[in-house]
């Protein structure tokens, strides 16, 4: 027969084991879910999305941007949070390009990184207007003017620039990078052909690829695109834009480092789960996003990859 000693031995056992605490089972409040980007942009979009899927596993949520310093601020709060599993955060790899290289004094070791949430294939896309039908055009163009063709996309030193140096690179012929505050610009330019190409996600340029006023050429990818199976990757033609690594536009979410296991098997669980619901995978068909729930160590791994490949990109390809 068990003595009290061992029953209530047991009892504490069995409430770690389920992520049972001196609070009860977790979740007992609401989470904050820190989007470091302003309302109405894809990033508040999948959050807001995840909001109501896991209010259906018992979860409440609040989604609150932050926007500022390419996501830093916002993260910034999440990774000086308690690690509690009630703060978590959208990381992307525009937040990643600025911490790989030194623009900030975050590091990936003060999160915990729990899911994927988001792959975006980028696509090189020009005004369909323009004489360019396909990749090979556009290549030739370029080595036909060296330094004398544009391509834009939004930011510096983010993965769509980066990309664009990469596409100069593998091609071998210099141009001119035009960087843009907002999506907005860019698309009016490009239909104006004020812009020659652009490095856009599929999201962005979503309408415009539908009603036919822009072309895609070329998606920087392993693979072709589901929603789009008629646009190469730029590996299929030859071009090798990852000679330094993965780099790819992703979301992901992360929590202060240091979540109890419990919790973060809780978390991780249940998000894996929000981003199977049909409902959430309709929004990435929508959109042409992949989802593909990379959580844990992998999803760490390949945050550092990212980054690195970045920082090297930068230090070689980008003057």
């Amino acid at each position: 027969m068990l003595s009290r000693r061992n029953l209530i031995l047991s009892g504490l056992g069995s409430l770690a084991v389920s992520g049972v605490g001196a609070q009860g089972v977790y979740p007992q409040k609401t989470l904050s879910f820190v989007v470091p980007w302003g309302a109405g942009g894809s990033n508040d979009i999948m959050a807001r999305a995840l909001q109501g899927i896991l209010a259906d596993q018992g979860f409440s949520v609040i989604v609150e941007n932050v926007p500022g310093g390419a996501g830093s601020i916002g993260l910034t709060r999440v990774a000086n949070a308690a690690a509690d599993g009630y703060t978590i955060g959208m990381g992307t790899s525009s937040t990643l390009a600025f911490m790989s290289l030194g623009k900030t004094a975050l590091k990936n070791e003060q999160f915990d990184h729990l899911v994927r949430v988001s792959v975006d294939p980028l696509l090189l896309v020009v005004s369909a207007r323009g004489p360019h039908r396909t990749l090979e055009d556009f290549v030739a163009h370029m080595k036909a003017k060296p330094g004398g063709v544009s391509i834009g996309a939004s930011g510096d030193l983010n993965p769509t620039h980066v990309l664009a140096a990469m596409t100069a690179r593998s091609v071998g012929a210099p141009y001119i990078y035009v960087p843009y505050a907002g999506g907005t610009k860019i698309l009016a330019d490009l239909m104006g052909e004020h812009l020659e190409a652009a490095v856009l996600k599929p999201s962005d340029c979503k309408a415009q690829l539908d009603a036919g006023t822009l072309r895609p050429l070329g998606v920087y990818a392993n693979e072709r695109l589901a929603q789009l199976p008629e646009v190469p990757t730029f590996k299929e033609r030859g071009h090798d834009v990852f000679a330094f690594g993965p780099v790819v536009q992703m979301g992901y979410i992360v929590a202060p480092a240091g979540l109890a296991p419990a919790v973060r098997r809780r978390l991780t669980e249940a998000l894996g789960k929000a981003l199977q619901d049909e409902r959430f995978r309709k929004l990435a068909d929508q959109n042409a996003f992949i989802v593909d729930g990379l959580s844990g160590e992998a999803l760490a791994g390949e945050v550092g990859r990212v980054g690195n490949a970045i920082r090297d990109i930068a230090a070689r390809a980008i003057r």
